[in-house]
């Protein structure tokens, strides 16, 4: 059955820096893009960086960019998001996704892991 297990979340002081990672297993891993999205309290889920299935290629939302960092090692099935300066704009809760197009698209999604930025 799919998994994805995101963990690494916590509190962190402004200015600090976590690294998250989500662990896949049931679906071929190196086939598909993988995603990093985050939802505020009292917020829709937004977009924050994705990185297509052989790691050439990756975007970021405008308000992470030069501050986060999204790879992944295939051998591990496991993508990672490196975030640095954080912000206490950045708490939220962070889902991994997984997103394949083959005729018809094909999405999972985490449980999700809170990250909090406070003093």
């Amino acid at each position: 059955q799919v998994q994805l297990v995101e963990s690494g979340g916590g509190l962190v002081q402004p200015g600090g820096s976590l690294r998250l990672s989500c662990a896949a297993s049931g679906f071929t891993f190196s086939l598909y893009a993988m995603s990093w999205y985050r939802q505020a309290p009292g917020k829709e889920r937004e977009f924050v960086a994705t990185i297509t299935s052989g790691g050439g290629i990756r975007n970021y939302a405008d308000s992470v960019k030069d501050r986060f960092t999204i790879s992944r090692d295939n051998a591990k099935n496991t993508v990672y998001l490196q975030m640095n300066s954080l912000k206490p704009s950045d708490t939220a809760v962070y889902y991994c996704n997984a997103r394949r197009m083959v005729v018809r698209e094909y999405t999972y999604w985490g449980q999700g892991t809170q990250v909090t930025v406070s003093s």
